[in-house]
């Protein structure tokens, strides 16, 4: 695993939020914060975390319903450690069911938060890999390389997050919208932004081979279909 991850705290205490801040950075970590559950969750759909850190009483929408729409709308799964005030087991088990892998009862020593994030994300990264693998297609999501049939894709820094973007949602088509919105968020480039990195990535991923893997799915967005 990397040296640090990437935590997203979704937390509307700000003296809380302070204490995490300090203790996460301090072991190397990159923390971002949300104080409300709509925000956080456009945060994590926008740039998935490692982990996320969930309070489950929020102002606007509260932690159960984050993970549900991120259950629903997210590309990747997220590890989710979930915070409460309330110690008991039917609390425990709505959280479970709306997708929360752990959960950890207020008040919490801070060494115990950093415990349970490094438990989660090793947990996922066994499940997950660095690796993406579709059809003849490698990508390494650790050293940012791919490959197809065993030759190294040279892409450009744009078209490889292209790729991985598609990577992760495969078999999902996925809209324009949604690609530029991960790719750029609220600063894409004025006209058509796509174009020149859909082009470079065909000319790398599909035209040296006889079969492609990038599809255009019409009026909806793009999609990879595997090649074996």
């Amino acid at each position: 695993m990397h040296d640090g991850l990437h935590i997203l705290v979704i937390e509307d205490n700000p003296a809380l939020r302070a204490g995490m801040a300090t203790l996460l950075e301090a072991r190397g970590h990159r923390v971002a914060f949300a104080a409300d559950g709509l925000s956080g969750l456009q945060m994590a759909l926008d740039e998935p975390p490692d982990v996320l850190v969930l309070d489950l009483t929020l102002p606007g929408m509260d932690g159960l319903r984050v993970c549900s729409h991120l259950r629903e709308q997210a590309d990747r799964h997220i590890p989710i450690l979930m915070l409460t005030a309330r110690d008991t087991l039917a609390d425990k088990l709505v959280g479970f069911q709306a997708g929360a892998g752990d959960y950890l009862v207020k008040p919490f020593a801070g060494e115990e938060l950093l415990a349970r994030c490094l438990a989660l994300a090793h947990r996922h990264e066994r499940r997950e890999g660095y690796v993406l693998r579709i059809g003849s297609l490698d990508i390494d999501r650790r050293s940012g390389s791919a490959t197809r049939r065993g030759q190294v894709l040279g892409l450009p820094q744009t078209a490889y997050r292209l790729l991985v973007l598609l990577a992760e949602a495969w078999p999902r088509t996925v809209t324009r919208s949604e690609l530029i919105r991960r790719l750029w968020g609220d600063e894409a480039p004025p006209s058509d932004p796509l174009r020149s990195h859909l082009y470079l990535l065909r000319q790398v991923l599909d035209k040296p081979f006889d079969r492609p893997m990038l599809k255009t799915v019409h009026d909806v967005g793009f999609k990879l279909e595997a090649d074996a």
